[in-house]
């Protein structure tokens, strides 16, 4: 017995010593393959650690930057003096990009702030605050070479022969005004355009418009008035149900985005904060096309009338508006009766009209200007029939349609062109820059595709692809919708405080107050 346990013992200490022999092989073989990926790993380290530094640096020199403008030249007599009729996508882009080293520039809009438009239906409910998106047009001009004048003042009147230019301006009260006259060697007018409401009768004194920052909060006001009236015990059921009815007039992407925010509006806080009316609240959208979005792909469109029908959004297509009243509006319905449809809130969302001073502008060129909804220009952005006067944006017909990347890309091709030209005229003083401007390229608008919120988190993209458009739409293209928005905001301030308002709508919901 004793000689099978020592046996037994010898056998258990040869076992012990082979898995032993095995661990310390495994051991050794583990170390030997995780020795190689150490300095990839260290690589890797401080190429993250170097790509945070970078980041945060270049922040930072941007924050200064920002902060501390440069000392500028003064106005310099010698040099031609170029006015900018606007703070829209045109007339900002070009002022960024302008090198004032060879003009004295003159801006004139009776708004101090550039507008990123895109995001405007987002401020009409809270989801992103006013300020967030106006960029101080003071701010782009103090980080320029010379100085650079504003007026807060709206062009009223035109003399192409003389070259001058009509301000009226505001004194210290609304109902008071003055008028100044300006001189100009060469004129850009980017002055955008203004609501169509193509002769509705009733429509400037009763419904909101959703073009100017002034709309949006005149929206959120009414919104949260007819939200609270309707919270009233003694009215009654029929004016509790009128109240509570929100439209929106227009199936463009404009009243679209509008309709998708008023929806995550009524989700995430009506719900919370007026329990007993948010079921209440109908959303109906009027299009007199057959469908809405009519530029989108029409995989798109129905992808947007479905998430619509699930959010319980109505959408009446091929329905005219024909009068808006104070407390309802008639439309004409397909079948071509007309029906009268009671309203709490109605936003008007339709298409675009030209600026008092375009028509100006268009009675000066009479003979070359033919077509009353805007300026008929050239592929070099010039006026028909003017001199030295150019136009772009909204307010231009150049072709293509009144979009923000339109106006941002002509006001980069000008400005471009603009400055190599005057270079030319600085050698040679002689040199007619209006005419040495078809040496250049026309101006080709290259489309970067089109993109739109329709709520519930949920946002589509139109996007070309070499010969090809890309369609897609859901949750993942909301992220990228405003990836997108991000990178495209003016400046790293709107940019933080645009993110800001995302992180803070998400943690404390939408402020419900009213102004």
């Amino acid at each position: 017995m004793f000689s099978a346990s020592k046996a037994s013992f010898r056998l258990s200490r040869a076992a012990i010593s082979t898995a032993a022999q095995r661990m310390a092989m495994s051991t050794l073989n583990e170390t030997a393959k995780q020795q190689p990926r150490t300095p990839r790993l260290r690589i890797l380290k401080r190429i993250i650690y170097g790509t945070a530094l970078g980041t945060i640096s270049y922040t930072g020199w941007l924050m200064y930057r920002n902060r501390n403008p440069v000392e500028q030249q003064p106005f310099d007599p010698s040099k031609k003096t170029m006015v900018l009729l606007g703070t829209g996508w045109g007339s900002t882009t070009i002022l960024k990009n302008l090198d004032t080293e060879n003009f004295n520039v003159v801006v004139v809009s009776p708004r101090n702030y550039f507008l990123f438009t895109p995001l405007l239906p987002s401020c009409t409910v809270g989801t992103i605050e006013n300020r967030s998106i106006m960029e101080p047009v003071r701010l782009l001009m103090r980080h320029k070479n010379r100085e650079v004048k504003f007026y807060e003042a709206e062009c009223t009147d035109i003399d192409a022969e003389k070259k001058e230019l009509v301000l009226e301006r505001r004194k210290n009260s609304e109902s008071q005004t003055e008028k100044i006259t300006i001189n100009y060697d060469y004129l850009v007018v980017g002055v955008g355009g203004t609501v169509n409401t193509f002769g509705t009768p009733g429509v400037e004194e009763n419904a909101c418009f959703l073009k100017e920052m002034g709309d949006a909060r005149k929206i959120r006001r009414r919104l949260i008035d007819c939200v609270e009236q309707a919270s009233f015990d003694h009215i009654s059921e029929a004016e509790r149900d009128r109240l509570l009815h929100m439209v929106v007039v227009g199936g463009g992407p404009t009243g679209i985005e509008y309709a998708g925010e008023l929806h995550d509006f009524l989700e995430d806080d009506l719900a919370q904060w007026y329990p007993g009316l948010a079921d209440r609240v109908r959303i109906t959208l009027v299009e007199a096309l057959p469908n809405v979005l009519p530029a989108f792909d029409k995989k798109l469109i129905d992808y947007t009338q479905s998430t619509f029908s699930d959010n319980k959004i109505t959408i009446l297509t091929r329905t005219m508006v024909k009068e808006v009243k104070d407390k309802s509006f008639i439309v004409q319905n397909p079948d071509g009766t007309r029906s009268e449809i009671p309203y709490g809130l109605l936003v008007w969302a339709t298409g675009i009209k030209s600026q008092p001073v375009v028509n100006k502008i268009r009675e000066q060129f009479s003979a070359a200007q033919t077509n009353g909804r805007g300026l008929l220009v050239d592929e070099y952005m010039r006026v028909k029939g003017a001199k030295d006067v150019w136009a772009l944006g909204d307010c231009a017909l150049s072709g293509y349609a009144p979009l923000a990347q339109v106006a941002a890309q002509q006001g980069k091709w000008l400005s471009r062109n603009l400055n190599k030209l005057s270079k030319k005229h600085a050698e040679d003083p002689d040199a007619d820059m209006f005419a040495l401007i078809e040496k250049s390229r026309p101006f080709k608008y290259s489309s970067q595709g089109s993109l739109a919120y329709i709520g519930s988190e949920k946002a589509i993209a139109d996007l070309p692809f070499f010969n090809r458009n890309i369609t897609a739409g859901g949750i993942a293209t909301f992220w990228f919708w405003k990836s997108a928005y991000l990178s495209e905001l003016f400046s790293l301030r709107n940019s933080t405080l645009v993110a800001s308002d995302w992180v803070k709508r998400y943690f404390f919901g939408r402020d419900i107050s009213r102004e």
